[in-house]
């Protein structure tokens, strides 16, 4: 039960209702809410402030008496509110602070349980195969639904296999790539202990944290466990108990003169994307003083990951770091001492996120949390990091050749996704050209739309609408072994469209002269196409198809984009581990190498081609 008024009304909190009129439609709950015999005390205090409560026939009314100016606010249900304020436009608001909730039921006469179980059995098949979620996200109630098929397995079985956890994997010691190339932190060693206990396979799914939302909600993952605060996204997911207390603070080089969090007035300051420090700062539950803090530096910077940020304190490019405090003991430990930490800004808790409405899943691994104790020595080592601290010290060799190894199945990744898209997209984009060509029209108009559809969107969009495209357009869940197959559908579909311009252009560079000349030869189309405008129109193309090709390389590193693992985001990961830069020199000195190897074998084709001698002027 939630309070509405004017936008212009001046109210923002209930207690502002003091000495104001008022609505509430007769019999329900919101009047429950406020005068029924088990209405809270604060809410029986709440109406008494009323100048009146006034009780109306049906919330039409109230919203008239509303805009009127008859009553200053209305209680009723969230459901209608949000359908009310979005039909009748920006003309009324919704204040933050709730009356109370309740939970909506069918109801069946007294002791007519077998149509019950007919219509609740019914539901619960709607709610399995995604019917219950379609129909609450038509009618915008999917944030207020909570219907679960209660979890009754057999003794000694499971309903399900497999648990997918997803985490990001450049955040150490919760969850990180371990110098065996293993995943593993404290999470994922609970996430681990869980699963054993349960009978499940755990399946460690790495993700682009600014996507986990799409993960969760596509069913690409199970759950979230990777560090995730549950402070400021209480309503967001159906969370766990919290299991740690965590803090952010803020670190700064060991011979910086700030020594404390008034000092960063007017620096720049380095926050992780869609962060807790970030929240703590800027969000709209952050604590007054934070904002203010906020306010005062030079710049806050948003940056994709904490090896990014420790980079940039380094090198000076900002003055201190905010992050979780596990997060900074871990990385100053593994980086040499050469930072510390001054301050703390905020206190949170981390929970394990589940899909809003999932309690069924969620409340398993709570019984395996609460009822057994996982803490083993694994996890408490990850925590800590004492995995790491007893290595012995490298030489700079040694590290370069652990890291190259390190790296070698994301380079089998990338060359993959290269390979795979040159494959489909060769051949799709000569197609493509012809189509560009047609004298039908209409065919014409259709190549060109998805031509110039391709060519106006980022690649990193495309990715995320082939990887899930198919769960919110059809309702299909997606998985994790559509992954891959979604980066090679994505690049194969856009390096066509560019591949089918550059046929276009080679192909119309061809002068008249040579069909007309092969038209009186007899030739037919085909043979024409094949043997004269075909090798004349690839010896055309062949530079634009290399600079193509080169960039193909390159851009194998956006199938980061849907949480694939090629080498690029293996080398991102290592380096977060190592606390070092070298993953990332690694990682361009491999794309330097294969395109030079590109380009020398596009070099030779174009001198094969070259059969008229106009390169050697």
């Amino acid at each position: 039960q939630v309070v509405i008024v004017r936008s212009d009304s001046g109210i923002t909190e209930k207690s502002q209702l003091a000495g104001r009129i008022v609505a509430v439609q007769t019999d329900s709950s919101a009047l429950a809410a406020l005068t029924g015999e088990d209405a809270e005390e604060e809410n029986l205090t709440l109406a008494a402030s009323f100048a009146s409560l006034e009780q109306v026939s049906d919330y039409n009314t109230a919203f008239l008496n509303l805009a009127s100016g008859a009553v200053d606010a209305i209680c009723m249900d969230i459901g209608v509110a949000n359908y009310e304020i979005d039909a009748r436009g920006d003309e009324f608001v919704m204040l933050g602070e709730h009356i109370s909730t309740e939970e909506y039921g069918v109801g069946f006469l007294k002791g007519n349980t077998e149509l019950r179980d007919q219509v609740q059995e019914t539901l619960f098949e709607m709610l399995s195969d995604g019917t219950f979620a379609r129909i609450a996200d038509e009618w915008e109630l999917s944030d207020c639904v909570c219907l679960t098929k209660p979890y009754t397995p057999a003794e000694g079985s499971s309903d399900r296999d497999t648990l997918i956890v997803g985490f990001d994997a450049e955040f150490p010691p919760y969850g990180y790539q371990d110098e065996n190339g293993e995943y593993v932190g404290f999470d994922l060693s609970l996430a681990q202990e869980v699963a054993d206990r349960r009978g499940w396979e755990l399946i460690k799914q790495p993700i682009d944290w600014n996507s986990k939302d799409m993960e969760l909600k596509t069913g690409a993952i199970d759950c979230i466990w990777n560090g995730f605060t549950i402070n400021g996204r209480e309503d967001d997911y159906t969370w766990s108990v919290p299991y740690v207390d965590n803090s952010q603070v803020v670190v700064v080089k060991k011979d910086s003169e700030i020594i404390n969090a008034s000092g960063l007035s007017g620096k720049t300051v380095a926050v992780q994307a869609d962060s807790s420090a970030l929240a703590a700062l800027t969000g709209e539950d952050a604590a007054e003083k934070n904002k203010k803090l906020a306010e005062s530096f030079a710049a806050l910077e948003q940056v994709g990951d904490y090896n990014s940020a420790f980079l940039n304190l380094e090198s000076g490019a900002v003055d201190a770091i905010c992050l979780d405090i596990g997060v900074a003991n871990y990385e100053i430990k593994a980086r040499g001492n050469k930072f510390r930490i001054i301050d703390t800004i905020s206190a949170e808790k981390y929970g394990i996120g589940f899909l809003k409405g999932n309690t069924v899943l969620r409340d398993q691994v709570q019984a395996t949390l609460e009822d057994n104790v996982c803490l083993s020595d694994n996890a408490a080592n990850s925590i800590t990091g004492e995995n790491e601290t007893d290595q012995a010290e490298e030489s700079f060799g040694q590290k370069f050749i652990f890291i190259c190894g390190r790296l070698l199945s994301g380079v089998g990744a990338s060359l993959a996704i290269f390979f795979l898209t040159l494959i489909f997209a060769l051949p799709l984009g000569l197609l493509i050209a012809f189509g560009r060509m047609s004298p039908v029209k209409p065919l014409r108009w259709i190549v060109s739309f998805y031509i110039s559809v391709v060519r106006g969107t980022p690649l990193m969009l495309q990715l995320l609408v082939v990887f899930f495209g198919p769960h919110f357009l059809f309702h299909v869940n997606t998985t994790s072994q559509y992954r891959f197959y979604a980066v090679i559908i994505g690049f194969t579909l856009n390096y066509a469209a560019y591949f089918a311009e550059i046929y276009r252009s080679g192909i119309q560079a061809v002068p008249v002269g040579q069909y007309e000349a092969s038209f009186i030869l007899g030739y037919t189309p085909y043979q024409r196409f094949t043997r004269i405008i075909f090798p004349q129109m690839l010896r055309n193309v062949l530079p634009s198809l290399t600079n193509e090709v080169i960039t193909l390389v390159k851009d194998t590193s956006l199938a980061f984009a849907i949480s694939y693992a090629e080498m690029f985001t293996l080398a991102k990961q290592v380096s977060a581990a190592e606390a070092t830069i070298v993953p990332l020199f690694v990682a361009g000195v491999f794309y330097y190498v294969f395109n030079a190897v590109v380009a020398f074998v596009m070099n030779l084709a174009e001198k094969k081609f070259d059969y008229l001698g106009k390169g050697k002027q």
